[in-house]
């Protein structure tokens, strides 16, 4: 079995979401969710198969976004994952939808960080081992960072 670390583009102003489903349905599923979610979100799903064709399907409504979420998805190459790729919108919009979607298995990561997915192959195919999200912590808060999270969750209308 050999290890990899494949990096994931997450170009600037997008989200990305990985996370790992069982069934062919996933990218049709997951479309009536981000469809049903918000009028302005822009999205492109990708699913790739691990049985049958072992094809890379995807939808969306956003060309450029299904285009990067399939390529990525194909490029990590681990059946049974789904890539969804967002903007004017954020995951935090749709991730309970997702991890209720009944061939949703988990939500391997939500991000617009640098990501690293760690994969393991072998002769059978390949699977996601975990993630790195973004950078190492530089300190501990303090005041003023506080401060400017609390702002920052209000800016986005998260927080009154």
């Amino acid at each position: 079995m050999d290890i990899k670390t494949v990096e994931i583009n997450v170009p600037e102003g997008l989200n990305i979401i990985i996370g790992q489903s069982h069934f062919v349905k996933t990218v049709e599923d997951l479309y009536e969710i981000f469809v049903g979610s918000s009028p302005s979100l822009k999205f492109g799903i990708a699913f790739s198969e691990a049985s049958g064709p072992c094809l890379t399907r995807y939808e969306g409504n956003d060309e450029e976004l299904m285009r990067l979420a399939s390529e990525t998805s194909f490029s990590i190459g681990c059946g049974h994952t789904f890539v969804v790729f967002l903007k004017e919108g954020f995951p935090i919009n749709v991730l309970n939808a997702i991890k209720v979607c009944q061939e949703v298995c988990h939500v391997i990561c939500a991000t617009a960080n640098p990501l690293q997915l760690i994969v393991a192959e072998s002769e059978q195919g390949g699977g996601i081992l975990g993630v790195i999200d973004g950078f190492r912590p530089k300190a501990i808060e303090k005041e003023e960072d506080k401060k400017a999270r609390k702002e920052l969750l209000r800016k986005f209308r998260y927080k009154l």
